[in-house]
């Protein structure tokens, strides 16, 4: 791609009408990339730096380049080895020669990184330019998103940019902007309330994901570590892209001034995915309007001193006028004669006067100090304030008329050949809101002890919660004498607020054993202390990690580490009994979830084809866990210390280049999640070993970019992926009332949601729309996107409606069929 680039960039600066003179102010650079014990190496991108202008070098590791007379900075890159920078000065009519040595890259425990406009990949960490991110065939483009195809990450819903990593919950994963935390929604009900994640990729250049034992930095949670960087721009004109979907649009910008001691980027997204979202089986009138709007600013004021300020603000709305619900179950036997169809619809016909109004508005600010003294000592403080105001209304009331069908019937679509068996009105309704503001200071120390390099940390934060809540459904129906009867199935109403705070501190140190063979054994240590005031707890976290470099095609990687995750406000909520109000419902004597982890892994490099095999058996021992219950994407904590818990698992990832300058990878996890309830919680129908809510056994994600044969300035991109289905808990009859018997939860977790399955495929055209000398190119992206290519029926949830004779039928809630996607995208 880069030569194709070069090439056109050639042709474009002969074809300007230019002197001899002007000709002859041209030099090159020529030599051999080679690694420390001498060998050359294939395929190293050479390119100057802040541009796509380059080449690579060939199979003795010979490259040449030619260019404008002048001073530069030369750019040295290839997967497995770290990237190598040199500046570099042309001298019109000749060649000067540079030699390259590059060192392997050292390695991770558990990470995986996307990167955006930094092109080196480095053993152990998984790397992707903006170009890969952005074209991952996918709804809306988010990094949470593209976080599903990695392994060991879990998610059966394209509408939720929620995740589950290693068995572990969706809310038991650190978010990180710029090193300041942020947060997910508290309590969406629904895929389509999330809107977009406060992550925006086009402004990120580094994005690093820690699918466990991520060091003590980072804090406390139990599954995962998600830590974005923005762009720092330095010595550039301004630059940007702005594209615009069917679904989505958004705009960004980046620059430096004052010489560079200033840069800034600049990002706004809007997504109106109704289109998207009226392809599910509930018609109506969709209105979703997600918007932010993000900014950094990077202050270089001298003297080692640099001033970083981020802001975001979004406003995120979900509004619904529902209309009315179609949904066709059962089975369909191919001979009747042995086993009778058995199919079964269920219409929903709404109130004219019904309406959903949902929504989050999240406002955060974060400014960082940072004293540089020298590479290896730094000193930091910040500071940051995170407020979000949520919102939920519904009212809900629908006519529910359950049919048997008549397969052979000609329109069961019109109505044909459908003869009612049950009916019911239901009558749903919510008023709800929560508010949460957090102020959080940090600070951290970095600085070098002989050959170790220590960290010290600290942070203290201060929260309030804001919470009303009013829910409440019922169920109508007539009883045994005819008469009509009001079964209240849920209800809930209350009001509570109140503060609370932690604090912590940590210390890690890494040492490098071997420093005559640098990067041959690392091993970082470290341990952290967490306050929560809430239960006035403290917790001690001690965490190992050690990589090996056998060779420098293979390498060996340990982890051992207690991870502490003190409960948040949905934890503490828990379930209030009915009359009960929400603080009281609060438990004082709750604990943080503890989790001791051990993870072994291997991963092999193997240049000739430019892949990486990596591979990584883990095991979890979790006590003091708070049970919980997932419905769609809503969670509901049992607001109690109930249970103990294992998990354990195998991920492997094969990635590389299965094509020539495209980057693709594919990946396999096995997991086995169990809980046990502790003696006081333990019930019929949750004794012994059960299934957590996110024991999916197998998953399977592939995502593959290719050529057009012919034309390289076409790309197809394919995404896939599959998940065995995750376990629910099936009702049992409870008490009766008339002819409707009410349903109760039976053996926890006991059954299985089919398979997940989606298969995406995208094909991008490229047009350079010209050339901007040795500045990047203004370039023009047409992407057409087919979305579940084989229009594959994916189950989220079930609800069960009774028929005339009191037996419940399971309805599933399913997600999107087969759509499209066209999206347009102008990089200047």
């Amino acid at each position: 791609m880069r030569r194709l680039l070069a090439r056109r960039l050639l042709l474009f600066l002969l074809c300007v009408p230019f002197t001899p003179v002007l000709g002859q102010n041209w030099g090159g650079v020529a030599g051999t990339v080679s690694d420390t014990t001498g060998q050359p190496i294939f395929g190293v991108t050479v390119i100057i730096d802040d541009t796509n202008f380059g080449t690579s070098s060939a199979g003795n590791g010979r490259y040449s380049l030619r260019m404008p007379a002048g001073s530069y900075t030369l750019q040295f890159s290839a997967i497995g080895y770290e990237t190598s920078k040199h500046p570099i000065r042309i001298v019109r009519g000749q060649t000067v020669r540079l030699d390259r040595v590059l060192r392997e890259s050292a390695m991770e425990l558990d990470v995986i990184t996307i990167e955006g406009n930094r092109p080196e990949t480095a053993v152990g960490v998984f790397q992707m330019d903006p170009e890969s991110v952005q074209n991952i065939p996918s709804p809306l483009r988010d990094p949470l998103r593209a976080l599903k195809l990695m392994p060991g990450v879990a998610s059966n819903n394209e509408m939720s940019n929620q995740f589950s990593v290693r068995g572990g919950g969706l809310n038991e994963n650190l978010l990180f902007v710029e090193g300041f935390e942020i947060f997910l929604p508290f309590r969406p009900r629904q895929g389509e309330q999330e809107g977009l994640s406060l992550l925006n990729a086009d402004l990120a250049d580094k994005i690093t994901f820690y699918t466990g034992g991520f060091p003590v930095r980072y804090g406390g949670k139990l599954s995962s570590a998600l830590d974005v960087s923005y762009v720092r721009p330095s010595r550039q004109l301004i630059r940007g892209s702005a594209h615009v979907s069917l679904l989505d649009a958004a705009v960004t910008a980046s620059s430096s001034a004052l010489n560079n001691r200033i840069g800034w980027v600049l990002g706004v997204r809007k997504a109106r995915a109704s289109n998207f979202f009226e392809t599910q089986e509930l018609k109506g009138n969709y209105e979703p309007d997600f918007s932010d709007v993000q900014a950094m600013v990077d202050i270089r004021a001298g003297a080692g001193f640099d001033l970083t300020l981020l802001g975001i603000v979004a406003d995120h709305e979900f509004r619904l006028d529902p209309n009315s619900r179609r949904t066709f179950f059962g089975t369909l036997s191919q001979d009747p004669t042995i086993a009778p169809n058995n199919i079964k619809s269920f219409w929903t016909t709404f109130d004219p006067d019904n309406e959903e109004s949902d929504g989050y508005r999240t406002t955060f600010g974060g400014a960082r100090l940072t004293k540089t003294i020298s590479d290896r000592f730094s000193v930091s403080h910040d500071f940051s304030y995170f407020d979000t105001e949520e919102t939920e209304q519904f009212t809900l009331d629908g006519t529910a008329v359950l049919y048997q069908v008549d397969p052979g019937s000609e329109n069961p679509d019109a109505g044909d050949g459908q003869f009612p068996i049950g009916a019911s009105r239901t009558e749903d309704r919510a008023d709800n809101e929560i508010g949460v503001t957090m102020l959080t200071g940090q600070g951290r120390w970095r600085f070098p002890v002989g050959s170790h390099s220590a960290e010290v940390g600290y942070y203290g934060r201060a929260m309030r919660f804001r919470d009303r809540i009013f829910e409440k459904s019922v169920v109508i129906g007539p009883n045994l004498e005819g008469d009509i009867v009001r079964i209240v199935a849920d209800s809930l109403e209350g009001n509570a607020t109140f503060s609370e705070s932690q604090a912590g501190a940590y210390l890690q140190d890494e040492l490098d054993v071997f420093p005559g063979d640098p990067g041959k054994l690392m091993v970082t240590a470290g341990v952290r202390a967490d306050y929560f005031s809430f239960n006035k707890r403290v917790t001690f976290s001690p965490r190992i990690s050690a990589r090996y470099r056998h060779n420098k095609l293979t390498s060996f990687l340990a982890s051992w580490g207690v991870y502490y995750q003190a409960p948040g406000y949905r934890e503490l909520r828990g379930r209030p009994e009915p009359g009960q109000t929400i603080l009281g419902a609060l438990n004082r004597d709750l604990t943080s979830q503890r989790s001791n982890q051990i993870v072994a892994g291997i991963e092999r490099f193997v240049p000739s084809r430019r892949l990486i095999l990596r591979a990584e058996a883990y095991f979890k021992d979790i006590s003091n866990v708070i049970s919980y219950d997932i419905e769609n994407v809503r969670i509901r904590y049992s607001g109690n210390n109930d249970a103990t818990a294992q998990a354990y698992g195998v991920d492997v990832q094969l990635r590389g280049e299965f094509v020539p300058g495209l980057e693709s990878w594919a990946s396999y996890s096995f997991l086995v999640a169990r809980e046990q309830f502790s003696d006081d919680f333990e019930t019929d129908y949750n004794a012994g070993r059960v299934a957590r809510p996110t024991d999916q056994r197998h998953t399977v994600s592939l995502y593959v970019q290719d050529y057009i044969p012919g034309d390289k300035s076409w790309k197809l991109h394919l995404r896939t992926l599959f998940g065995s289905g995750l376990p629910y808990t099936p009702p049992v009859p409870g008490e009766t009332l008339g002819n409707i018997v009410t349903q109760e939860p039976g053996p926890r977790l006991s059954a299985r949601y089919p398979r997940y399955f989606r298969f995406d495929i995208g094909a991008t055209k490229e047009l350079i729309v010209f050339e901007r000398g040795l500045s990047r190119p203004v370039r023009l992206q047409l992407t057409g996107e087919l979305l579940n290519v084989f229009d594959m029926i994916n189950t989220v949830s079930y609800s069960w409606v009774p028929d005339a004779s009191g037996i419940w039928n399971r309805i599933p809630t399913r997600l999107t069929p087969r759509t499209i996607n066209v999206r347009v995208r102008l990089e200047f």
